[in-house]
């Protein structure tokens, strides 16, 4: 068998747990295979709203395993609170749930580093979500991280005192911060005990037999491709690998074991914090799109700005991932509008670029804008993509025929049956 990914094709938000979780009966194993608690994968069905930071997608569908890989960071006080809100549902957490021996787990002193690196940055901020993942994701490639699996270790506790007093002193070098070590610290280590009790695995041993039995793999990406350490708007940007060549180095499952990628992406576009934004709405239209297509952060709560469809940052996504098959959200959203528009291109210092370019955060980008007509017609209640209006069904093949890759899916609301195959 081989795994499939899914992952965000623009700055995150793009509605992926959703996907997931509409997926899932068609997989055995769910496994994520980056980033931490900065995620917020949203489901909606039945009549509730779950919001995961840490846990896959999958979760609430009993027939398939969720796997948290290696190249996860993990907050244990972040993620036991997802475990007790998950308690109603009565979820076999032992058997349904795995976490990798090798994902880093965030200290307290990481989130209070995070914290005042940021703070001293000014207005220079790159907009982190103050979760402590950058700092852990440093000491993972500075190799003194600590890991799942050193929970296990007799040397534990030292290995915690020796990451604690560098961290401590590293903060000497900024200034004071109104945070409480010791009560962060008890609530840690009353998380770590829960997490002890969990099954924890050598993730790369089990997915990998797994695949050789035959059994199906979706692996679920965080964030966006335009947040990757690599490819991503530089510097603002989060500290993994975020396309789909961090599913084998967050997974430890080869090049050549992975099948479809799977590309998700709203019908406009949006971004949290700060960073480069070529199509971003400053204006009433901008605050419309974020109003009704409920634009708020899932994990900060913070307002996302918003903005149409940019087709040059699309296609360096596509091609960044392989993308095989897109799936489009939102498109909801924007049955407010008699006119939508979509970006082509850039003009940069008056010449033509259609080629994302390289130093985008710091040139004056103005967007080359395509008119196309609204569908005005409320989409929540469609079952079939056939029922769709005609200006939809001509924004679908336009994108289409633009980035030369399929759109299978099309997403017309939140609720796990708002969603059309195409």
């Amino acid at each position: 068998m081989k795994t499939d990914v899914l992952l965000g094709l623009q700055w995150g938000d793009e509605g992926k747990g959703k996907i997931v979780d509409v997926l899932t009966p068609d997989y055995s194993i769910i496994a994520r295979f980056q980033g931490g608690p900065n995620a917020g994968h949203t489901l909606e069905f039945e009549g509730n709203k779950h919001v995961l930071h840490t846990i896959p997608s999958g979760i609430f569908r009993k027939s398939a395993i969720n796997v948290i890989g290696n190249g996860v960071v993990i907050d244990p006080i972040v993620f036991v609170k997802e475990l007790e809100r998950l308690e109603p549902y009565g979820i076999d957490l032992k058997n349904q749930l795995l976490i990798s021996k090798k994902a880093h787990l965030i200290l307290p002193t990481h989130r209070m580093i995070d914290a005042a690196s940021e703070l001293s940055k000014g207005l220079n901020k790159i907009g982190s979500t103050l979760k402590g993942i950058g700092p852990t994701y440093m000491d993972k490639t500075g190799r003194n991280g600590l890991r799942v699996g050193d929970l296990l270790s007799e040397r534990f506790n030292d290995k915690y005192r020796d990451l604690k007093d560098k961290h401590l002193s590293m903060l000497q070098y900024y200034p004071p911060l109104e945070m409480d070590l010791a009560a962060m610290e008890a609530e840690w280590f009353r998380a770590v005990d829960t997490i002890k009790k969990l099954t924890c695995i050598d993730s790369e041993h089990y997915l990998n037999k797994a695949l050789a039995d035959g059994k199906s793999i979706l692996a679920e990406g965080a964030q966006g491709t335009m947040l990757d350490i690599d490819f991503g708007t530089y510097p603002f940007v989060t500290s993994s690998n975020t396309v789909s060549s961090g599913t084998c180095t967050g997974l430890g499952v080869p090049p050549s074991s992975i099948g479809k990628v799977i590309g998700i992406f709203k019908a406009y576009c949006t971004r949290v914090g700060s960073g480069p934004f070529p199509t971003e709405l400053t204006d009433e239209v901008g605050e419309a799109i974020r109003q009704e297509g409920r634009e708020f952060g899932s994990t900060t709560g913070r307002a996302r700005r918003c903005g149409w469809l940019d087709l040059v940052q699309l296609k360096y996504a596509l091609m960044i991932n392989g993308v095989t098959e897109l799936y489009m959200m939102k498109a909801d959203v924007l049955s407010i509008f008699d006119e939508l528009f979509i970006c082509e291109a850039y003009t940069i210092q008056g010449e033509l670029v259609r080629d994302f370019p390289y130093d985008i955060h710091e040139s004056d980008i103005v967007p080359v804008l395509t008119s196309l007509k609204g569908w005005k017609q409320d989409l929540t209640q469609l079952t079939q993509f056939e029922q769709a209006p005609d200006a939809l069904k001509h924004y679908v093949s336009y994108i289409e025929s633009s980035v030369g890759v399929p759109i299978r899916l099309v997403s017309v609301g939140p609720d796990r049956a708002q969603t059309l195959l195409k």
